[in-house]
């Protein structure tokens, strides 16, 4: 089996940051960072799933096509918030738990840009 580790992605946490950006910076990032192939592969899947040609859009539309995917597909979202949560410890868990609609919104945010970043693995 192949195991994961989290990364330790440094520099991210300074002096009077909130407990949100804390909890993004210190669990969020790395977890999504550590998840990145599983959301490429699962992304590229929801495309063939979707019947998406994906190689046919220009990069502007396929920058479209990403956001939009997050804004109206919820079962494809959940999952993808689902691949994220299923990192989390149980400290973790009960923070996220208590601050699920920020969290979530920052989880959604990241991997969107993280997916518009990474086009060229997509196609």
């Amino acid at each position: 089996m192949n195991r994961k580790e989290r990364p330790i992605l440094t520099d991210l946490v300074n002096e009077g940051t909130s407990e949100m950006e804390k909890f993004q910076n210190e669990v969020l990032r790395p977890v999504i960072k550590m998840q990145h192939s599983l959301l490429i592969s699962s992304f590229k899947h929801h495309l063939i799933k979707r019947k998406v040609d994906f190689t046919d859009l220009t990069d502007k539309k396929r920058r479209s096509k990403i956001t939009a995917v997050f804004k109206t597909d919820n079962n494809y979202k959940n999952f993808t918030l689902g691949i994220i949560i299923g990192h989390f410890s149980s400290d973790e868990f009960t923070f996220y738990a208590d601050n699920a609609s920020e969290i979530n919104r920052r989880i959604l945010q990241i991997v969107t840009q993280r997916l518009k970043d990474s086009i060229l693995e997509l196609i």
